[in-house]
């Protein structure tokens, strides 16, 4: 059997990072795309357009709001344009999902710099497309990681505390994922079966978000880099990308997309809509009374999802919930990494029992 794990070449993490950024990008080329949400181009690009200008030639873009091919084809035809030789996404899970697909297209390298530390996507060789309207399309599989990932801690800590938890609620899966994809002998995001390495950094994503957690989401609502706040940046960042992408997915992230078919979840985050789909798929596995009630106990203490109205579905009907979870299982969804079969009906009474549990908790 051949196992296989992937990583980003170089991953840099800390209080000020962004000085770095130049120095990064004069390594890979001379003329440098900048893929910039509008909060960086509006707040943040004051504070690094100096130092990046004094290392490379650069072009700055703004991101226009979806991870689609139609913002992919957009951007290409500017940054060839541009001549850039290398592309710079940053800013959200989508703006940079968006700039690792547009440098796939050109065939140049990639820097990763996440205004937010919410999703996993940075480390990834791995983009989530979307329909302009935000609905789940298909993954889009590269052919390598970033070239550089670079967070600054400064940055991250100055976002809304909900961008770090909704993380934790994506960083949640990793571990169930991995284990369930891992006993099946399922293939990774390579296409082959995780290693003994992926497995043990799945593990100890799960471990330190239980350890940091709370600890890290005071931290951020004081506005305050301690060592808990970037423990847990790393975990959702750098330990839950590589658990996920070496370790394998499997119902939680299935659940998430089944979910997008409904309108009323798109203004919730990524991770929360996680969170909740790592809960329904402790009742869909028949995980260990402890380990369910630990699972509800770290999601209220940091304030992720719980029940079905947390993420918008407080009215939601049976009709619905099957449509849920009719895609949820569609062909080629990662829930079928789960070792055993898995049907919509199954997945519809877990999503219910996972519902009525949080209620319970609540009212409690």
């Amino acid at each position: 059997m051949i196992t296989t794990t992937i990583f980003p070449g170089k991953y840099i993490q800390g209080y000020k990072a962004i000085t770095r950024l130049g120095e990064e990008m004069s390594r890979l080329g001379d003329t440098g795309f900048l893929l910039c949400d509008p909060f960086v181009i509006d707040k943040l690009l004051g504070g690094f357009r100096e130092s990046v200008e004094n290392s490379v030639k650069a072009k700055f873009e703004k991101f226009e709001g979806e991870s689609s091919d139609e913002e992919i084809e957009r951007l290409v035809k500017i940054a060839k344009k541009e001549t850039s030789d290398h592309i710079v996404g940053v800013g959200g899970g989508k703006t940079l999902d968006t700039a690792k697909a547009v440098a796939h297209e050109m065939k140049v390298p990639i820097i990763i710099v996440p205004t937010i530390a919410s999703t996993d996507a940075p480390c990834s060789a791995l983009s989530v497309i979307y329909t302009p309207k935000g609905e789940f399309k298909r993954y889009l599989v590269l052919p390598k990681n970033p070239n550089v990932v670079l967070v600054d801690t400064e940055i991250i800590v100055n976002a809304p505390s909900r961008f770090l938890v909704a993380g934790m609620g994506d960083a949640l899966a990793t571990w169930f994922e991995a284990d369930s994809a891992g006993t099946k002998y399922a293939a990774n995001m390579t296409g082959d079966v995780g290693s003994m390495t992926a497995y043990a950094l799945a593990q100890l994503c799960y471990d330190t978000l239980l350890e940091y957690g709370i600890f890290a989401k005071s931290a951020c609502d004081a506005k305050s880099v301690t060592p808990a706040f970037e423990k847990i940046v790393e975990a959702n960042t750098l330990l839950s990308g590589l658990g996920f992408e070496s370790g394998g997915l499997a119902a939680a992230h299935s659940i998430h997309n089944g979910l997008t078919v409904l309108e009323k979840v798109h203004d919730y985050y990524h991770g929360e809509k996680v969170a909740f789909g790592t809960i329904a798929s402790l009742f869909l596995t028949d995980k260990p009374r402890d380990i369910i009630q630990e699972v509800y106990s770290f999601c209220e203490s940091v304030g992720l999802p719980t029940t079905l109205a947390d993420i918008g579905l407080e009215d939601v009907s049976d009709d619905e919930l099957t449509k849920v979870a009719e895609a949820t299982c569609a062909e080629g969804e990662t829930i079928h990494n789960e070792p055993y079969p898995v049907e919509p009906d199954l997945v519809r009474f877990a999503l219910k029992a996972a519902d009525e549990e949080g209620k319970r908790r609540k009212n409690d």
